[in-house]
């Protein structure tokens, strides 16, 4: 079988290699990923690279694809879990043959377990979690993955290491049935205590909890650790390759051990460097504790990298997919900027998102020479990046509203919008120049007054003369109010996985809620979901709580990375 190799292939050019390699040589006849989230939380983007490589190696090679759920903790597990990862799996465009679960294979799992007893290659240990990692022996602080081998002292020998096999069994069944309280016993391979990898030192196989499990209820009161249950449950389906990121490596030997001892379907681990993305919390733990201590409002907030809180704040799927692919396979870890990121959205949703005009801070500019029942439309363009996306109409009439911004009584140097003496051009319509303003009781400017040139509708002047500035506007008598929520980063250091202390670390003007702004009318009840450009402002998304009349934009990026520039003050 050759895979389909495209000039526009994604999946990394080693492991397409190896598959390829595995499929001459006769090692498999077929090609079977899988999918393994732990259904205790949503999917975030460092999910998104394991999703994707396991997505493009099946379609590559003609294969399969399944989706597993690692659901062996159901302390931390739950129905809503896994409904939503197969929603935002489903939302990248990822395709599978088959939905399964680690729990689908318990009576199987343990039955190959008890075959490994019998085999004098497992046994139930009495000795407490403390006593256990005491024997294994213990990391110096600070030491590396790479460095484990050789900074490792051998372990001892668990007293209950040479337990009687037909006890072993007994005990087993009877942890099973619940008979022993958690932490009191667990079951452990035998392999060897003195190896350099700590987790070829019996690991442990299944540990006693008694939980209510989402799927099997209260059948079990045993659950199987992470390393005990993929690798023989990629087995039993005959998943050829079990694609994971470099922090498996370590845990490969025991993959191959289990396997191999069990004479069972050889599948094939291969690891791929991990994504890393600076301001990106990556840990599901850390996220869930921001959830709980309502820091954000929840797993979908736009400013989270969950899946979710990206779709929310208006990330199209095909950016995320672009920016995973597009950052290359390196053989170690490395970090990508989260501008880079943003370049990628920008970049796509520069074609996509239809134009619109929006005043975020309004300010009142009336034109004094236009009638005063006069409304005209005028045209504007949908996206200049797209032709086919045609034109609307615009209304405009004599008082219109204005960005704050756009006026400056004292305009400092190089200004060159809207001030006293000063023509601008308002977009799509008239060439404008102030003529006075109207100050409230401390002194501020509440509305600005100008005339208009009516030989210049839509185009030059007919005198030639040059304006330098082109602002936008939303007529007063037409535009919609609107709640528009600027999102910035939530973190203010590049890798919020370190320390606990999550306070200290949030970026206090993460979240701007504008509660006055102003847009044009053909921004009056848009869908959820939809892609749209505030012109001169940025890129925006109609949030769900978005109500007929009264729209809400979430910002998902800026026209241009302000960050680089903060971060070179």
């Amino acid at each position: 079988m050759e895979p389909t190799e495209t000039p526009t292939s994604r999946l990394p050019a080693f492991i397409r290699e190896a598959v390829a390699e595995d499929l001459k040589n006769g090692r498999y006849t077929y090609v079977r990923t899988r999918l393994p989230p732990e259904p205790n939380g949503y999917l975030h983007i460092g999910h998104v690279k394991a999703f994707l490589i396991d997505y493009f190696t099946a379609k590559e090679f003609g294969g399969e694809l399944y989706l597993r759920f690692d659901d062996t903790n159901p302390s931390k597990e739950g129905t809503e879990y896994v409904e939503a990862i197969e929603d935002d799996a489903s939302w990248l465009g990822i395709k599978w043959a088959k939905v399964t679960f680690a729990s689908d294979y318990f009576d199987l799992l343990y039955d190959w377990a008890v075959r490994l007893v019998k085999m004098g290659l497992a046994y139930v240990d009495d000795q407490t979690q403390e006593e256990m990692s005491a024997s294994r022996g213990t990391l110096p602080k600070g030491t590396k993955w790479s460095e484990t081998e050789s900074a490792l002292k051998p372990g001892t020998d668990s007293p209950y290491r040479n337990r009687p096999v037909e006890e072993s069994l007994d005990l087993l069944e009877r942890m099973k049935n619940g008979e022993f309280a958690e932490g009191s016993r667990v079951l452990r391979a035998k392999i060897d205590m003195a190896n350099p990898n700590i987790l070829l030192r019996d690991p442990v196989m299944y540990r006693i909890m008694h939980v209510h499990h989402h799927r099997t209820g209260d059948k079990w009161h045993i659950y199987p650790m992470y390393d005990w249950s993929h690798g023989q449950n990629d087995s039993m389906e005959g998943v050829t390759h079990s694609l994971c990121s470099n922090e498996y490596i370590i845990h490969r030997p025991l993959y191959e051990w289990f396997l191999q001892k069990l004479e069972a379907f050889p599948s094939r681990q291969i690891e791929f460097s991990r994504l890393n993305l600076t301001y990106a919390m990556m840990s599901k733990r850390k996220v869930r504790k921001l959830v709980e201590t309502g820091i954000v409002s929840g797993w979908d907030d736009p400013r989270l990298t969950t899946l979710r809180g990206l779709r929310r704040r208006g990330v199209p799927a095909e950016a995320i997919i672009d920016f995973v692919t597009g950052t290359g396979e390196t053989k170690n870890d490395s970090w990508v900027e989260m501008a880079q990121f943003d370049a990628i959205i920008r970049d796509t949703l520069n074609k996509i998102a239809l134009r619109r005009m929006a005043v975020l801070k309004p300010l009142k500019l009336v034109i004094d020479n236009y009638p005063d029942d006069l409304v005209e439309e005028m045209d504007a363009v949908n996206n200049p990046e797209d032709p086919s996306a045609g034109t609307r109409k615009v209304p405009f009439s004599r008082v219109v509203y204005i960005e704050q911004d756009d006026f400056r009584e004292v305009p400092p140097p190089k200004y060159f919008r809207l001030f006293p003496g000063n023509e601008v051009r308002l977009r799509y319509a008239y060439l404008v120049r102030c003529t006075s303003v109207v100050k409230d009781e401390a002194g501020n400017v509440v509305e600005v007054h100008a005339t208009y040139d009516p030989a210049t509708k839509g185009g030059d002047a007919p005198d030639g003369r040059k304006v330098k500035s082109t602002i936008h506007w939303v007529s007063a008598q037409h535009a919609i109010k609107a709640e528009v929520r600027l999102y910035d980063r939530l973190f203010t250091v590049e890798n919020p996985d370190v320390g606990d202390d999550l306070q200290s670390i949030i970026n206090p003007a993460s979240l701007e809620v504008v509660t006055d702004a102003f847009v044009e009318p053909a921004l009056d009840n848009v869908k959820a979901g939809e892609k749209i450009q505030f012109e001169r402002t940025g890129y925006f998304c109609t949030d769900l709580d978005s109500q007929p009349g009264k729209p809400v934009f979430n910002r998902t990026v800026g026209l241009r990375d302000t960050w680089a520039k903060i971060n070179n003050q």
